[in-house]
């Protein structure tokens, strides 16, 4: 598997013209390179529309950086898809949130469910509530309903567009812009076009742009609010001060007086980005 380091061994100082980097309609090193020499997330997306067509996505579960990335894509003015995985536990306000922004931008949002025979067999063996008993069977659950539905999208993509950034959490702080990665048949460009954004750049942008915003990322009187949105119950919202990922499997928090509480908890992922 090629990685964003051995990408980075062959680049040049000056970037090709874009009209040049359209020539290359395959997954490659040098695609890899191209995409790390360009500068803006708007023209990186504008690249990869461009010459992949449909089988380029933005993946997103409609979070602040997944929304910036659809307005990127909507103002260059070509054909763009976008996809979520739809876990089938997901909240209400996501769903319904989808619908909007389908409907603003356009857009379908095509909604990529686990195997229903996998869910069934997962239930009857371990429970509904499964995630609860240890951190395995938590990722199993997860592995069910995120990460093999999105190994089969992959079949049938050749980039990957993800709204991942450096600033989320620790475990994303060796981020990578570009990488290439192996689905099971062919190699899959996965691009990170907002990966130096700060968590205020982007909400700044989403409100000079009216961007849509899912209402549970916004605040409560309280001070309240989602970090992050996954499925109902694995997600909770986080007070002030908290850990960006402390409102994921809020049980499995490490004790608040633990020498490492914050850097557990913010180490804490679904297997989505990490086992692909």
């Amino acid at each position: 598997m090629e990685t964003y380091e051995s990408c980075q061994k062959e680049l040049v100082t000056v970037a090709k013209p874009i009209d040049e980097i359209l020539k290359y309609p395959v997954v490659d090193q040098t695609l890899c390179q191209e995409i790390l020499l360009t500068e803006t997330p708007q023209e990186i997306l504008f690249s990869l529309f461009k010459r992949f067509k449909e089988r380029a996505a933005i993946v997103t579960s409609g979070q602040l950086s997944g929304m910036v990335l659809i307005h990127l894509a909507a103002e260059n003015g070509l054909p763009f898809r976008v996809c979520t995985l739809d876990t089938l536990r997901l909240f209400p306000e996501t769903y319904d949130f989808l619908n909007q922004v389908a409907s603003r931008y356009g857009i379908e949002i095509e909604q990529i469910q686990p195997d229903p025979q996998e869910v069934q067999e997962m239930v009857a063996q371990h429970g509904e509530y499964l995630f609860f008993d240890s951190k395995a069977k938590q990722e199993y659950c997860c592995n069910i309903r995120k990460v093999r539905p999105m190994q089969r999208l992959l079949e049938g993509l050749d980039v990957w567009i993800t709204g991942l950034r450096r600033d989320q959490s620790e475990a994303r702080k060796q981020l990578r812009k570009a990488e290439i990665i192996s689905s099971a048949t062919h190699p899959v460009l996965k691009v990170s076009p907002l990966m130096q954004w700060t968590a205020d750049e982007v909400w700044q942008f989403v409100r000079e742009n009216e961007i849509p915003v899912n209402p549970l990322l916004e605040a409560d009187a309280q001070g309240h609010y989602y970090e992050s949105i996954g499925c109902v119950i694995c997600t909770t919202p986080i007070k002030p001060g908290e850990p960006n990922r402390a409102g994921r499997w809020r049980w499995q928090n490490a004790p608040a007086a633990s020498e490492n509480a914050d850097a557990e908890e913010n180490a804490k992922e679904c297997g989505l980005h990490y086992s692909i």
